[in-house]
């Protein structure tokens, strides 16, 4: 039987930290809390965001991106799809469960 995360989109985020501004928003809304605070600092002088996801729990919702105001993230998402129903020959009555 398939666990429901099993069934989850899988993602991933990029985050240009050289444009970042720190502005904290996308730690607020990442649903796991995988984007936190770097401890160094990029050439603008900002502590820029950092994206840890060590057990691959992103699902690519979009959210971290969709609240930055300098639009600095890029999320990547692999959707599962479900295998196609294979047509089966008129003599082997099938049922199919929606």
């Amino acid at each position: 039987m398939a666990t429901r995360r099993s069934s989850l989109a899988k993602g991933r985020i990029v985050i240009n930290e050289e444009s970042c501004k720190g502005c904290e928003l996308c730690t607020t809304v990442c649903p796991y809390s995988l984007i936190r605070m770097a401890s160094y600092y990029n050439a603008k002088g900002y502590r820029p965001a950092m994206f840890e996801d060590p057990e691959a729990r992103c699902t690519g919702c979009t959210l971290c991106a969709m609240i930055c105001p300098d639009a600095v993230i890029t999320v990547f998402r692999l959707v599962r799809t479900r295998s196609p129903v294979r047509a089966h020959s008129a003599s082997t009555p099938r049922s199919v469960a929606a």
